[in-house]
């Protein structure tokens, strides 16, 4: 038996039972047990014999172990009124995730964005920057047309410029369905045709026809522009297709916007669509959430919460209160929205944006389903066709809308 010397004044003592583990003093409480005391130094208790020292060196760590998780509550209490400090990082290295498929690792293996770090302050200086980026992007839409059988025509909804993306096979369950699509490029980047690769990947991989909303930018027009281009091809698909029929999808920027037009339908008392899908959207312009500090400098597209794109999006903005939930769309109400599909990546800047968008909706009692890919970086899920990881996000895309349409 271990029993306490006379010098510990009547201390309470843990007793060892035959399994070698301690055991609480019948007058303690255990927070007091665990936290005051309960294991003392060696040399101030009375071991009888060899085997009971042998057996409290084996129980001791598990002593402190049950000390710790109690004692943490305790400290959090008392800096309750303290400031909350930030977790000091040290530099690390990410390798390469070694489960995606060998094509979506060269993506997540590309070095950062070049140019990234340019932070235009005008309109015209964000156009010409768009415009040489378009003028690359169109030179890869032929082969991605023909490689997913799609046809894409010009065309003006209302006096809005709109591109109708059409694949060459549509199966019957969707032929009577229609899909609005609004693109991303932090509300300044992707004019024209350039806009269209994500609405290609849904009418080719889906089936589904496809309007893409080519809205106006700056230096044409600031906000709210975006959002009233997509609200008027909206308000005319609804005079020739019934919203249950009707999804409405976009990523980055698009996947914003998407939220907003979501939000103005209530106020204009308009009816919703039978489902959404904002990928990875710009939920919160005021640079809010976790993944605006985790992912800084690891994502390779966004790369910084203080890079291009809140350049870009203060430009858009034009001086507007970056709060406004037609800006950042999660402070908005998203009581009533339609069921929601919400992709990201591990490694997207914009993971919490996402993350908090689809609590807000549960919250709110929507049906709403998060896919979040291994590695991924802000929206590249849609930057290649031939990527089995592509394929794969607009297949729960494509499911999950046929869950949902025309009921």
């Amino acid at each position: 038996m271990v029993s306490p010397d006379s010098r510990q004044r009547g201390r309470a003592v843990p007793q060892i039972d035959r399994y070698g583990i301690a055991q609480r003093h019948a007058d303690a409480p255990f927070s007091s047990y665990a936290c005051k005391g309960a294991v003392h130094r060696f040399s101030d208790w009375n071991i009888e014999s060899r085997s009971e020292r042998n057996s409290l060196m084996r129980i001791a760590p598990l002593l402190l172990l049950a000390c710790t998780p109690l004692t943490v509550p305790c400290i959090a209490a008392q800096s309750n009124n303290a400031a909350l400090a930030p977790l000091q990082v040290p530099a690390r290295t990410l390798p390469v995730p070694t489960d995606v498929s060998p094509e979506l690792q060269k993506i997540i293996a590309a070095p950062r964005r070049p140019g990234w770090d340019m932070l235009w302050k005008t309109g015209e200086e964000w156009r010409a920057a768009a415009n040489a980026q378009a003028a690359k992007t169109r030179e890869t839409l032929p082969a991605m047309r023909e490689r997913l059988h799609v046809t894409v025509n010009p065309a003006t909804i209302d006096g809005v410029r709109v591109f109708v993306v059409t694949p060459d096979v549509i199966p019957p369950e969707h032929r009577n369905k229609l899909l609005i699509h609004v693109h991303g490029g932090c509300y300044v980047l992707s004019p024209g045709e350039a806009g269209t690769t994500e609405a290609i990947l849904m009418a080719g991989l889906g089936h589904f026809k496809v309007i893409s909303v080519d809205y106006r930018m700056p230096p044409e027009a600031y906000f709210p522009a975006a959002l009233d281009d997509a609200m008027t091809v909206y308000k005319a698909v609804l005079k020739t297709s019934p919203p249950k029929n009707t999804a409405v999808f976009g990523t980055s920027a698009g996947g914003a916007l998407v939220l907003e037009m979501m939000l103005r339908a209530k106020q204009l008392r308009l009816p919703l669509p039978g489902a959404i899908a904002p990928g990875t959207p710009m939920s919160d312009v005021t640079k809010t959430g976790d993944s605006f500090y985790t992912n800084e400098l690891v994502d390779n597209v966004l790369v910084s919460r203080n890079g291009f794109c809140d350049a870009a999006t203060e430009v858009y903005a034009h001086g507007h209160d970056l709060s406004d939930p037609l800006l950042s769309p999660v402070y908005g109400d998203m009581h009533g929205f339609p069921p929601a599909i919400l992709t990201t990546g591990t490694r997207d800047l914009l993971l919490s944006n996402t993350v908090r968008v689809h609590r807000k909706l549960r919250e709110a009692g929507v049906d709403a389903q998060l896919e979040v890919f291994e590695g991924m970086s802000h929206a590249q899920y849609q930057f290649d066709d031939r990527v089995p990881e592509t394929k794969e996000a607009f297949g729960e895309i494509t499911a999950f809308l046929d869950r949902h349409l025309g009921h």
